[in-house]
């Protein structure tokens, strides 16, 4: 099946090139569009998309907070990827925070756009760990706190266990996991699951700003 999409901008030109370059893809499909955060919640609802790609500046309603707003209102909520002007952008940060599972650029080439919404679909790998840890450096101290800490603290990840989220932090996929730590392919996907679940965390993106926030990886 084709993964479909959910495009959320309130700049028609900028909905157009993403329905244009995502639908020249046999395995992605654009299912509905939206002009404004505030939309998103019912056309998740009726149109059950695998993705959500949602400007992070919008006029009503934001893409951080359309973003807790999926997140905390729907059942099996989609993949939510943020469409912004700026990568260094303190917005930017928030919405991964907020749940977002990545952030793609509105000058990205076609080939970066598809690559992205399949990276974040598959869920196997970090979508731009350079970025993401550039982020971190920029803004996470800011946000890095006892409660990260405790967090991590309580978790108790085994040797193996910090070992896979270091790795996940440096953008490894799954496969390059398995091949770094000379295991399966299946006990590196469940040393992940159990990362995420010990660190409550919905997705690799949220397990790796954690580590982050806490002090077990140092921005740079």
């Amino acid at each position: 099946m084709p993964v479909s999409v959910l495009l959320v901008d309130d700049e028609p030109l900028v909905r157009a090139g993403l329905r244009a370059v995502l639908e020249a893809q046999p395995d992605l499909r654009v299912v509905g569009e939206a002009a404004d955060g505030a939309a998103v919640i019912p056309l998740v609802r009726e149109l059950r998309p695998d993705v959500v790609a949602m400007d992070v500046r919008m006029p009503l309603l934001d893409g951080i907070e359309a973003t807790r707003a999926v997140l905390r209102t729907v059942q099996d909520p989609p993949k939510i990827l943020v469409v912004t002007t700026f990568e260094n952008d303190e917005y930017v940060y928030e919405a991964l925070r907020a749940g977002a599972d990545g952030f793609l650029l509105k000058r990205a080439r076609p080939a970066e756009i598809v690559n992205a919404v399949r990276l974040v679909a598959e869920g196997e790998s970090l979508l731009f760990p350079a970025a993401v840890r550039r982020l971190a450096g920029e803004h996470g101290g800011r946000h890095g706190n006892a409660e990260a800490r405790a967090v991590l603290d309580r978790a108790a990840l085994t040797e193996r266990e910090a070992e896979v989220l270091g790795l996940m932090t440096r953008g490894l996929s799954n496969a390059e996991i398995a091949a770094r730590l000379v295991v399966g392919t299946e006990t590196v996907k469940s040393h992940v699951s159990a990362v995420l679940g010990k660190l409550g965390a919905r997705d690799r993106t949220q397990a790796v700003i954690l580590a982050y926030e806490s002090g077990f990886v140092a921005p740079g």
